[in-house]
Order: C-alpha cells, then structure tokens, then sequence
C-alpha cells in the first residue's frame, strides 16, 4: 500500500507549493483537487499551463497523484445542475489523463439542493437512484472513453450510502472502471468496536477487488469524525482486512489540518 493525503490538506494554490508540503510531512502521494492549482474543484475550463505547472510539480517531489477529485452532486433534484456536473467531469478527465491521475472520484451525491454532504429523506426513493444511476453511466462513459477509473466512494448521507448499495451500483453499472473508495468512518456513526470491526470486515470482503482506494479519517464516540489514530476506527484490523483481499493502492488520509499531517503519516506509516 502507498500512504497518500487529501493535497487540500495543505494552504497553496500553486502545486508545487502543495506538493512540497505534502513530501515534507512524510507522504508519496497525494489525492489532487484543481483548488491547488488555483481554480474551483470543477472548472469551466483548465488551461495547459496549469497542467504544465502540475506535472513540473510532480517532476521536482517526486510526489504521485493518486486521483483527482471530480465531486459533484450525482443526484442533486435539478437535471440542469446534474448535466453541469457531468459537463465539468468532461473537462477534468482529459485533465487528469494530462497529469497521470489514473482515477476520477465521486460521491454519488442526495436530494438535498444546497449540501450534497447532508442527507435528505427522499434518498431512498426510486426516482433518486434512478437519477444517480443515469448520472453514474454518463460518467463512466467519460471515464472510458480517456482510460480513467471512476473512485465512488459511499457516504452515509448518500444515495450510495453502504456496503449494500455500493455492491447493487457495481452490480447494475456494469463496467470495469467504475470502482470503489473505502473510508472505514463512512461504516458507522456509533459502534462498540466489535460491531464497527464487523462492518468494516464484511465490507472489505463484499466490495473485494473493487476496492480502488481506501482512506483514512476517524470517528470519536459521539459519531463526530477525527483525524486517524484519535478516534475509534481500528485502523490495524483495516489494514489486516485490506492486506487480506490482495489490496496494494492507495491508502490516503483526510479530514486533518495540516500541523497534524507529520504525526499522521508516522501513525499510518507504522502499521504499513
């Protein structure tokens, strides 16, 4: 496994400024978002000298992009606001092909209009899953057509919200490149650690080979998240379960500041 951080983590809007910093605290790779570049996560438009800027970046640290993130509300209620995201997905991907970020990643978003983190009651309807799913194959025509993989990672306040549901996405979208983000936070508020074990554990084992990415942040007793290592997760049981279905990519840390990078990487280092 490869030990990687959000390279929004760190303040910059110039890549090799990020990207120092991200090497500096004790990381090979970074998951990369266009803020560092300057731009809005998803763009109108990415002109060559920021890819130039980037992979001039990479040159000098040495530092991998693991993926490029492309979030947008998959499901938002509007078909306008879905179809701009998807139009903007069209403009990242030749971009991310540009800078060898080999995985675009997505969440497959709610109902919610204003907050695609917050969940919504009409989640769970059929005409939300039917919409996310059309939004899901417009990307992975995208994703295709550059040799891209597409990282949807489950969150609890998503359509794709669970171990179950990311396996009927992988079951009903039918193509290689749409794959899996595992955050072990994402599989439960509050647990006693033999339940959140046994969460984690079926989860590994049910998504398997899909499993792309898998990263790391915490969660504190009150359901509240934190950074790794200062929370509930098990992260040594994780590692153990990601070790045993054959999984060697990307195991990359979020939802810290950056004076908590260093010790992080120390942390995660050492069960590596």
């Amino acid at each position: 496994m490869r030990l990687g951080i959000f390279a929004k983590t760190f303040a910059g809007a110039d890549p090799l400024t990020v990207l120092r910093a991200a090497q500096g605290a004790g990381y090979a790779g970074v998951q990369y978002n266009m803020a560092c570049s300057g731009l809005t996560a998803m763009p109108d438009e990415v002109a060559d000298t920021v890819v130039s800027a980037i992979n001039a970046a990479q040159t000098q640290t040495g530092v991998r992009l693991e993926a490029l993130s492309a979030t947008y509300n998959m499901a938002h209620p509007d078909a306008a606001v879905r179809a701009d995201g998807l139009r903007r997905l069209a403009v990242l991907a030749p971009v991310a092909r540009a800078i060898g970020a080999p995985m675009l990643t997505l969440c497959t978003g709610t109902r919610d209009a204003a907050d695609q983190w917050r969940h919504h009651p009409d989640n769970a309807t059929p005409e939300a899953w039917r919409d996310m799913i059309t939004s899901i194959e417009g990307a992975v025509a995208i994703a295709e057509a550059h040799g891209l993989t597409l990282g949807i990672e489950p969150e609890m306040a998503n359509i794709v919200s669970s171990t179950a549901t990311a396996k009927r996405l992988l079951d009903e979208v039918q193509s290689d490149c749409l794959r899996i983000v595992l955050d072990p936070a994402n599989q439960f508020e509050e647990a006693t650690p033999d339940a959140q074990r046994g969460l984690v554990e079926t989860a590994v084992e049910v998504l398997g080979h899909r499993i792309a990415m898998a990263h790391a942040k915490d969660r504190r007793a009150d359901g509240s998240f934190a950074t790794a290592g200062k929370g509930m997760v098990d992260f040594p049981h994780f590692i153990t379960a990601l070790r045993g279905i054959g999984f060697d990519g990307p195991l990359v840390t979020h939802g810290l500041a950056a004076d908590e990078a260093t010790e992080v990487a120390g942390f995660l280092r050492g069960l590596l």
